[in-house]
């Protein structure tokens, strides 16, 4: 065992009221985490995240930097406690994570940049218009064939958005082109074509207003060269430089998110830990689906933090 953890960091869509609060209560790098936010943002994230209302927290422009806050409040409690990760992934806007994390961008500059990227997101296709799909138990290849046959039926934008497992596409663009698209998975022996329940059709071409807007706030920023290696969701490629730090986190508004090739890449590079860092176990679960030996673990409260640090001493008297 080479003993090399992974960090992975969960996106939009793993958000929940209370989030964080047990953290910031018990350890003050956590608190002090949710303050620099508070102050960077001109407003109190940390009573939205601790307290909600949920549909405040729901729309895209809170839900991301408290995303990121939570991920980046729990790394900082890790760190303190002496677990720190040797390479880092994150899913859509985790990755904005792990680049904090990796010292790629400061925190307050990143926490007013993803409420930037919500916000244009949440801009660039009027509400009802767009809409995305989970496609179950369907060869990407055969995704991205229906993609395309829909797209040139109707004329309209459809594409895979996420590649999250061997067994899940989730499939982005128009409304009456993702429905299509659905249809014909099914035709094609898809279990199931499930609609999310999201406010816009991220990863796709009809996200490339909050693309160019992204590319001009990311422009305004310092970037340095990621300490730890970070997986780039636009290609699966683990990226060492600020350049190619900025250009995966321009690209990704548009391209889809390879997460499969993300999970490869940090296999590949020598990660036999792995432990999701923020709220939920989204990312736990689409490990498992990649390789049922991989061990992974969550850290989201105390009760987590605690099982967390018990399996990785218990790994490490092991090794």
């Amino acid at each position: 065992m080479t003993n090399t953890i992974a960090f992975l960091f969960p996106g939009q869509g793993s958000q929940a009221v209370g989030m964080g609060r047990e953290l910031a209560e018990r350890f003050p790098v956590a608190a002090a985490t949710f303050a620099e936010a508070d102050a960077a943002l001109g407003f109190s994230l940390s009573r939205l995240c601790f307290e909600g209302p949920e549909a405040d927290l729901r729309l895209t422009e809170n839900t991301q930097p408290a995303i990121l806050t939570v991920s980046v409040a729990v790394a900082r409690v890790l760190a303190e406690l002496g677990v720190e990760p040797a390479l880092a992934a994150g899913h859509s806007l985790g990755e904005w994570s792990a680049h904090v994390v990796a010292g790629t961008l400061a925190f307050a500059d990143a926490v007013r940049a993803v409420k930037a990227r919500g916000a244009a997101m949440q801009k660039a296709v009027p509400a009802g218009q767009g809409g995305m799909a989970a496609v179950l138990a369907l060869d990407a290849a055969q995704v991205a064939e229906a993609c395309a046959e829909a797209a040139r039926e109707t004329g309209l934008t459809v594409q895979a958005a996420n590649l999250n497992s061997p067994a899940q596409t989730v499939i982005s663009g128009a409304a009456p082109a993702v429905e299509l698209a659905s249809a014909l998975c099914k035709t094609r022996g898809a279990r199931r074509a499930v609609p999310l329940p999201v406010s816009a059709p991220f990863h796709c071409a009809l996200m490339q207003p909050a693309q160019e807007e992204v590319a001009r706030v990311l422009s305004a920023m310092a970037l340095q060269a990621p300490r730890i290696p970070v997986a780039a969701n636009v290609s699966g490629i683990l990226v060492s430089t600020a350049d190619a730090a900025c250009d995966a986190l321009v690209r990704q508004v548009t391209g889809a998110v390879r997460w499969v090739d993300c999970e490869q890449a940090l296999k590949t590079a020598g990660a036999d830990r792995y432990v999701e860092v923020g709220p939920g176990k989204v990312l736990c679960g689409l490990l498992k689906q990649l390789d049922g030996e991989l061990i992974s673990m969550n850290v989201e409260d105390a009760a987590s933090l605690e099982k967390t640090l018990a399996a990785l001493n218990s790994s490490n008297g092991n090794s």
